[in-house]
Parts: C-alpha cells; sequence; structure tokens
C-alpha cells in the first residue's frame, strides 16, 4: 500500500525535482547511504599507484583546473555559479581532497555519479590521467591560491590523450574571483554560419 501511495505522489507531480528545493533529510540520507555504499564496494579492489610521484602531481594540477574547479572550487575560489547552482551541492575539494579514500576518488572521477552532476570522465580520459588528478586532490588542502597557481602553471594544461575541448575549461564561470586570470588568455575558435572555424582573441 505504501508504494502505491508514493507511486501516486509521484504521478500527480507532487515530488518537486527542481535543483532549488532539496530533498527531504530523510530521502537524502537514504541516497547518501545507497551512494557511498555502492562507491565503497566498486573501489574496495582497485590498486592505488604511489600518488606522490611528481609527474603525476603536474598532469592532475593541469587538468583539475581545466575541468574541475568550476563545480569543486580552487584555493582563492570560494564559489562559482554551477558551485551555488548544483544540487547536490559538490564538494569543496580544496577542503576534503582525496577524503582519505583515493581509490573511491579514482572511481568517482572515472564512472561518475548519476543525476549530480558529476560526469563519467572515464568516457574521454584514460587511468593514468584519471590518477593524475587523484595524485593532485591528495596534493590540494594544503595549497594555498599562490601554490596553486604556480603548480598548474608547471603543469601541461589541459590534456589527457585525447578528447580534450575548450568547453571542459571552467576559468570564465569564476568572474573576478579566479586567482591569477591568465594574462594572455588562449585564443578561441568560433564556428560560423559558413561552417568554418575562425580564431578570435579574447
Amino acid at each position: 500500500m505504501a508504494s502505491v501511495a508514493v507511486l501516486g505522489a509521484a504521478y500527480s507531480g507532487l515530488v518537486n525535482v527542481g535543483a532549488d528545493d532539496p530533498h527531504f533529510p530523510a530521502v537524502h540520507a537514504f541516497l547518501a547511504m545507497a551512494r557511498d555504499r555502492s562507491i565503497a564496494v566498486r573501489a574496495r579492489d582497485i590498486e592505488v599507484p604511489d600518488l606522490k610521484d611528481e609527474a603525476l602531481i603536474r598532469t592532475g594540477a593541469g587538468n583539475y583546473n581545466a575541468m574541475c574547479i568550476g563545480c569543486h572550487l580552487a584555493p582563492g575560489v570560494e564559489k562559482t555559479e554551477l558551485s551555488q547552482a548544483l544540487y547536490p551541492s559538490p564538494p569543496n575539494l580544496t577542503k576534503s581532497g582525496t577524503g582519505g579514500d583515493p581509490a573511491a576518488a579514482f572511481w568517482i572521477i572515472k564512472h561518475g555519479i548519476k543525476a549530480s552532476g558529476m560526469p563519467a570522465w572515464g568516457k574521454s580520459m584514460s587511468d593514468e590521467y584519471i590518477w593524475g588528478i587523484v595524485a593532485f586532490l591528495d596534493q590540494l588542502p594544503q595549497l594555498n591560491a599562490q601554490q596553486y597557481q604556480t603548480m598548474v602553471a608547471a603543469s601541461s594544461g589541459h590534456q589527457h590523450g585525447g578528447g580534450e575541448s575548450e568547453m571542459h575549461g571552467h576559468e570564465g564561470q569564476h568572474g573576478d574571483n579566479m586567482p591569477g586570470h591568465h594574462a594572455k588568455p588562449a585564443s578561441k575558435a568560433h564556428l560560423h554560419r559558413d561552417g568554418k572555424a575562425h580564431s578570435h582573441e579574447n
């Protein structure tokens, strides 16, 4: 009978799916438990490489800056349009890093999480680059804004073995709170009506 009532409420449209209307506490707790247990079970046999490898960390810095800060922030970036608008709210990884579980962090980055806004980056990124982000996350909570920018500048930027796109870059979403804006923005290609890509400097 309870299941019939739930289905009836859902079909009637009473359930508000708007991202600005949080779940009831019991629903939120259930979904969080299901998510955490699902990740734990699937990540338990993942072998973690050496996360202190400097080359791995450098690679992760460039990819994190290009692909992750719009949601998960960076030292000196307290909020962005995406971080404020998404529900569930993306974790601030400048504070939590890998959360003490790099295998789980790897699994999340690779496979994403349904109905959360977290993409499955494994569809375009090979494991070695995902581990780079995990290695960088392991360092992130200890970095200040200047150290963060230094590490990003020392990286090779956004590169993960194919599928790179300027759509990954979230720098433009931060407004004036983005630390160390690029002094010379990269040119961007725009597709005109003639079907040709034309490069313009910002």
